[in-house]
């Protein structure tokens, strides 16, 4: 890349110095969704390869941190091969969203629109996927969207689960605009 050498020798030190503090950035920004590690499920090979683990489709489950009585389960794909036992492979971003009332809903703290639930990387350093919550205070509906992001430029790619809070037992369900910064 002829912007990485420069032409004075520092240049292309200090461009490569830039960006790796910028992905040291976004890296630690994602850093407190992606405490929670992922519930394996179960998964479906979509390509067999012989000498190689093969290409699958995985089923993750999580609770959302800040607010009991949620899960979510997304499935993405998860490539096999060499690249892929060696964490080499850039997974792609076709990944689904669903989210359901597991029990009593309980909010944990005031949230932000568009706040990180989860995040997890998707390739050796500059892919990462987002689970993000949002609150449809009309419809007192809980929102999670799924999409993927690159530090040069995201995915289109996105999926969309509500969850209608609803009463659990005998006690009315919170309203979710309470509980918005």
């Amino acid at each position: 890349m002829m912007w990485l050498t420069g032409t004075n020798g520092n240049g292309g030190r200090r461009a490569a110095a830039g960006l790796a503090a910028g992905v040291a950035v976004c890296l630690a920004l994602a850093a407190p969704a992606a405490a929670q590690e992922p519930d394996r499920i179960f998964d479906k090979s979509t390509v067999w390869r012989p000498l190689t683990p093969n290409d699958k489709l995985v089923v993750y489950g999580i609770d959302d941190p800040a607010v009991a009585g949620i899960a979510c389960w997304y499935t993405q794909p998860e490539k096999g091969g060499i690249k892929g036992t060696f964490g080499l492979a850039e997974d792609v971003s076709d990944i689904s969203l669903a989210c359901r009332q597991v029990g009593p809903v309980q909010f944990k703290d005031k949230m932000k629109q568009g706040e990180v639930v989860f995040s997890e990387r998707r390739s050796l350093i500059f892919k990462s996927m987002q689970i993000v919550r949002g609150c449809d205070v009309k419809r007192n509906t809980l929102i999670y969207m799924v999409y993927s992001d690159k530090v040069i430029q995201g995915s289109p790619k996105n999926s969309t689960s509500a969850v209608p809070l609803a009463p659990w037992g005998t006690e009315p369900p919170p309203k979710c605009a309470d509980f918005l910064k």
